[in-house]
This record gives C-alpha cells, sequence and structure tokens, in this order.
C-alpha cells in the first residue's frame, strides 16, 4: 500500500512538473517562462509529494529501502508526465505549445550525450540545492528564495532537468530508443550532480 502511495504521489508531482513545463512554453519570454516553472517545485515541497531530483541526492543518508523509493517515484514522475502530456494534446492549446516545443525537441535531439550528462549534473546541483535550501530554512521567505533562485538559474542557464524532458518527449509523442537514451543519460547525470554537495557534507563530517 506504501508503494503504490509512493508511485501516485510520484504520478502527481510528474503532472505538476508538466504544467509548469506547459507555463513555460505558453509564454514567450524565457525569464517569465523560468519564473513560472518554479510553482511546479513549490507545490511538490509544499504537498510533499515525490519527485525524482528532489529525492535522490538523499540516497547516500536514508536507509536501503529508500533506494526502491526512489525507483518507484522515477516511474511514478514518468506516468504523470506522460498522462499529462497526452490530455494537453486534446486542448486547443495543443498546436500552439507543439509549435512552441519544436525548435526544443531539435536543440536536444541534436546535442551529444556526453553533453546532456554534463547540463544534468549542473541540473542536479541546482536541484538538491532548491530542496535541501526548502527544508533548512528558517523562515518563510528564505524557503521562497531557496526554491526561486535555482530554479530560475537552471532554467536560463539551459540544464538538463530530466522529468521536465519526459514531459517535453512525451508531448512530441516520439518515445524513441534514441529519446530512452537520453532520458537514462539525464536520469544519471542528475543523479551525479544531487550528490555533490550531500557527498562533500558527509564526508567532511559538516553535517550529521
Amino acid at each position: 500500500m506504501e508503494q503504490i502511495r509512493q508511485f501516485v504521489s510520484a504520478a502527481l508531482a510528474g503532472m505538476i512538473i508538466a504544467i509548469g513545463g506547459i507555463a513555460f512554453l505558453t509564454v514567450e519570454s524565457t525569464l517569465l517562462g523560468s519564473m513560472l516553472f518554479v510553482i511546479g517545485l513549490f507545490a511538490i515541497v509544499t504537498f510533499k509529494l515525490q519527485l525524482f531530483t528532489g529525492k535522490v541526492g538523499y540516497i547516500f543518508t536514508e536507509k536501503p529501502i529508500y533506494l526502491l523509493e526512489v525507483g518507484i517515484t522515477l516511474l511514478g514522475n514518468f506516468f504523470g508526465t506522460m498522462i499529462t502530456a497526452k490530455l494537453v494534446l486534446f486542448t486547443r492549446h495543443a498546436e500552439a505549445l507543439l509549435a512552441r516545443l519544436e525548435p526544443i525537441i531539435v536543440a536536444k535531439g541534436g546535442d551529444a550525450l556526453s553533453s546532456i550528462f554534463i547540463l544534468g549534473i549542473f541540473c542536479g546541483i541546482l536541484m538538491f540545492l532548491a530542496v535541501d535550501g526548502y527544508r533548512t530554512a528558517e523562515n518563510a521567505n528564505m524557503k521562497i528564495v531557496a526554491l526561486f533562485m535555482p530554479i530560475v538559474v537552471f532554467i536560463l542557464s539551459g540544464f538538463e532537468h530530466v522529468i521536465a524532458n519526459m514531459f517535453f518527449f512525451n508531448l512530441n509523442g516520439n518515445i524513441t530508443l534514441e529519446v530512452v537514451t537520453f532520458l537514462l543519460v539525464n536520469t544519471l547525470g542528475n543523479a551525479v550532480g544531487a550528490f555533490i554537495i550531500p557527498t562533500y557534507l558527509q564526508v567532511f563530517k559538516i553535517r550529521k
């Protein structure tokens, strides 16, 4: 039953990230789009939903069963992004969203896997900063800043977030072997990035 709850929570998180992706595609300004995307992570941390990039950085500080939870989370996130993508294609916004999406898909599809991995690492670092900053900040204002700044930075910098990319590729509707490989490399990059700061904290006993 707990695994079912985790999957449903992860699916909801995937849907919320997808909605953030819709908002990003809807506006002309990348800066405004990055700011609107923050609402997704804000909702996820507020309602304690399961997001892979928010959880993976804590693998080495949690019990071994946590690894299963992270795996369920990744699958649930994919399911949530897929359902949202399929649904939005039945709306009047579909044509405009697909037009805005096309150059993004072309750029991602033409990139080298090494580039995707590195950009995924940078995104993973920022996602850990956002989630951990929200968890450890002592007041509400600092919690918002902790979420807001890393998300805006990773989007403006063109870093690769695997759950957002799940939505983009599902919306594009062509999940090929190349896309699966892209997402796997992106997942690994996000995970490596999310491990960097926790590993530093643990090795040097900065945080118990």
